[in-house]
């Protein structure tokens, strides 16, 4: 029986398109403003804000926006929907390490199944945040497509989220090392204007600043450089980029990608307030299926040092 419901929390950042394109679900979340108007957090710019408005706010009043998950109650209610039509639940959260989502939905899958006992509820850690988890998500719609099974694909999904990727650079660390989202950044505070914290997922779902780039054309270089090394079998995946507010980069990046790797598709998506709050306004980054993250990100590291010594 293949016809599960697979649902992910707004941090996805999977907008419409894609949620209708893969048949996904998204579970709203919540973020508060600096003048403690609350808003529904989906990832959409239906919410009393532009991209541009956002981030100009954000970076005006970096501490000004909260964001809160879903409440148990609501993802009951999701839930609950699901269930009542017949339906089996693959909810997707993102990393446990940086939000209580995950313990949510598994409160939220046993009252379900206290309700709906004949039902099957499966909840994974993403172990990831923003288009990276969404990547994920998008993988787990394509295996559903081709026939598995929901044991099936969370299996798969359990086997293989450690070969998520992420390369790209954040201008302004502060945003993720205030909410504890960045791990290894005090060395790179204050460094000097330019200078790109070259940045990948470690083995946990923190972002991990692995090295730096004086400028973006080294930048650049060093992140294909990277993604050469660590992808596999780029010509059959689809990649996303993700920026906050910085789309002439990403559409670069895009290009530069396109030309390099010929993958079947590469697809920029913006980060909405739910991890935008988080991130700040200066991610620009690629997100792929490559080899296994180390445990130490040792491999890694060593890739990056590689590629920023090279001429």
């Amino acid at each position: 029986m293949n016809n599960f419901t697979i649902m992910a929390d707004t941090t996805c950042d999977l907008g419409e398109n894609y949620q209708q394109e893969y048949g996904i679900k998204v579970i709203p979340g919540h973020f508060v403003g600096p003048d403690e108007t609350e808003y529904i957090s989906r990832p959409a710019w239906d919410v009393g804000f532009t991209r541009e408005s956002f981030y100009a706010a954000l970076k005006k009043n970096p501490t000004g926006f909260k964001t809160s998950p879903p409440s148990v109650g609501e993802l009951f209610d999701a839930f609950s929907k699901e269930a009542e039509q017949g339906n089996d639940i693959l909810a997707i959260s993102i990393s446990g390490g940086m939000s209580g989502t995950q313990n949510f939905m598994r409160e939220a899958r046993e009252m379900t199944l206290n309700k709906y006992p004949e039902r099957k509820i499966v909840c994974i850690d993403s172990l990831r945040f923003g288009p990276g988890f969404g990547l994920m998500v998008v993988y787990a719609a394509m295996h559903r497509a081709a026939g598995e099974s929901i044991d099936q694909v969370a299996a798969w999904l359990e086997e293989n989220k450690n070969r998520f990727h992420q390369a790209g650079w954040l201008d302004d660390l502060s945003f993720v090392a205030r909410q504890g989202r960045l791990t290894h950044a005090k060395a790179f505070f204050g460094t000097l204007a330019g200078v790109k914290p070259i940045g990948e997922f470690d083995y946990n779902g923190m972002t991990t600043v692995l090295g730096k780039a004086k400028g973006a054309k080294k930048a650049y270089e060093i992140l294909l450089g990277y993604i050469e090394k660590t992808i596999e079998n780029p010509e059959e995946q689809i990649i996303f980029i993700a920026h906050t507010d910085r789309l002439k980069q990403a559409e670069l990046y895009k290009e530069m990608i396109e030309q390099k790797f010929h993958p079947k598709a590469v697809c920029i998506n913006g980060v909405h307030p739910a991890c935008g709050v988080n991130v700040g306004p200066g991610l620009m980054a690629a997100y792929y299926v490559g080899k296994p993250i180390s445990k130490d990100l040792s491999e890694e590291r060593a890739i990056i040092e590689s590629l920023s010594k090279a001429d």
